[in-house]
């Protein structure tokens, strides 16, 4: 039996201009699969579906496609990307045993996602401990909490899939339910979990947001079952996430949330009762005034009982873009919106800011649709279960190579279609001398620098000691 081994070929780093190489750029995510000791976690986890005279180890496969994904690669196939950069990626199956690969998974999807996401959470708490000062945890408080952004989107099927069903929108397709921990404005994003669902699916059934607020928070590092993280969290959710029964059960969990919320009928005549002075200037995204937007709080003028103790409810109203459509609860030629928070501090323009902060999702998702999500290729809805899991981990691995190669450079926030253009295809070498491997990046390429500093730092995080994690 041929031992096969999980982790990426490692390379030393020169700058010397020679000839390339397709996707050397790639070695950033190899070497945080190392940093972040993703490949030897999964290794672990899913070693129980690995067989006795298997060549690839199925942790390697999921790997490879994941990194597949990561480089632009949107199926099974395209993993041939990676297998053509041997000395880079090291050895990749053949397109019949990944196929087989994803099926024998496949065929225990329940068990395999939960080693997978045991992996995941695994490597995140390493991420981020490594990380130190930049990390998303870092100093979080309940003034300053951990925000997670709950969102819904719809995957098109050009073809019949296993449930696959017609959407609100007229569509055919699926329904997934998506949860991204926000990295705020220095950064990115980062995916805590995918709920596959059929077409058909509701966009606010309760049941459904709290099992993806469930699943997110078994991702965060130090989550305990039956813990309850507290006000350091945010649930932020559109108004999909305004229903009585998750906001009784965010509440019971002692999170913080804020979550848009559907106005009455009779919404003009509640905004009459408010004087003038009341309303403030809401803020931009920049958080300097907003002309023509103001806000003011409205929960002493609504009826809130069935609704969870202590939550608020905070209006906006702004003069309307030329050519807006005014609703039946706008007023006065103003474009009303509100939503719903728990906190208690803070001023009301803020707290405003913060929940329309919550567009960042649509960042994330479009990001994690440009990372193969846009399609699920596959037909069973075991199998696609297991391609979101891969989409996940193919996010995540940018995300953290962001955070721990890219760390104060434009390209911490750089979307997927540019780190692709711009890093991943920096052009190279691979030189041997002795029993050195040696990649020559392109000294005539403009990005071939930030290459060689982030495989720098990503080096120096792999050096990180396990004892300073179990101390943190």
């Amino acid at each position: 039996m041929k031992k096969s081994t999980l982790h990426f070929p490692r390379l030393s780093v020169d700058t010397a201009p020679v000839a390339a190489v397709g996707q050397a750029g790639g070695v950033l995510l190899t070497e945080t699969v190392a940093a972040s000791g993703l490949g030897a976690g999964l290794r672990a986890a899913l070693s129980p579906w690995r067989k006795p005279l298997a060549v690839h180890d199925p942790a390697k496969v999921v790997l490879d496609l994941a990194l597949t994904l990561a480089v632009g690669g949107d199926c099974l196939a395209d993993v041939a990307l990676l297998r053509a950069e041997p000395a880079v990626y090291g050895p990749v199956a053949s397109d019949a045993t990944v196929s087989r690969t994803i099926d024998a998974l496949a065929a225990d999807a329940p068990a395999v996602l939960k080693a997978i996401n045991t992996a995941r959470a695994a490597a995140r708490a390493r991420v981020w401990a490594a990380a130190g000062n930049h990390a998303p945890d870092h100093a979080t408080s309940a003034s300053r909490p951990m925000v997670i952004d709950i969102d819904a989107t719809l995957v098109t099927a050009h073809s019949e899939k296993e449930d696959a069903a017609p959407t609100f929108k007229r569509g055919f397709g699926h329904h997934p339910l998506t949860a991204f921990l926000d990295h705020g404005p220095e950064g990115s994003g980062e995916p805590l979990t995918f709920l596959l669902r059929p077409g058909n699916a509701g966009s606010n059934t309760a049941t459904d947001h709290i099992a993806v607020t469930r699943s997110a928070l078994a991702q965060l590092p130090g989550h305990r079952p039956g813990h309850r993280p507290g006000r350091k969290v945010l649930i932020r959710t559109d108004g999909a996430g305004a229903s009585h029964a998750f906001l009784t059960w965010v509440h019971g969990q002692r999170l913080s949330y804020s979550i848009g919320f559907g106005l009455p009928d009779n919404t003009p005549q509640l905004l009459e009762k408010i004087p003038a002075q009341v309303w403030e200037p809401a803020y931009d995204a920049h958080d300097c005034v907003r002309d023509g937007a103001w806000v003011a709080e409205l929960t002493g003028l609504l009826n809130l009982s069935g609704w969870p103790p202590g939550m608020r409810v905070i209006a906006r109203k702004e003069r309307p873009h030329p050519g807006a459509q005014l609703r039946i609860t706008d007023a006065d030629g103003m474009r009303v919106t509100a939503f719903a928070t728990n906190t208690t501090r803070g001023q009301l323009a803020d707290l405003e800011l913060r929940h329309r902060r919550r567009a960042r999702a649509e960042d994330r998702i479009r990001c994690a649709k440009d990372t193969g999500l846009a399609k699920l290729p596959l037909h069973d809805m075991a199998q696609n279960r297991i391609w979101c899991a891969i989409v996940a981990l193919a996010c995540e691995l940018t995300a953290w190579m962001q955070l721990l190669a890219l760390t104060d450079h434009a390209a911490r926030r750089w979307e997927p279609k540019r780190l692709r253009i711009r890093l991943f295809t920096v052009p190279a070498t691979l030189a041997r001398t002795g029993r050195r491997r040696i990649l020559h990046l392109a000294e005539h390429h403009p990005w071939s620098v930030v290459v060689r500093d982030g495989l720098q730092r990503l080096r120096d995080t792999t050096a990180f000691p396990a004892a300073a994690l179990a101390a943190g």
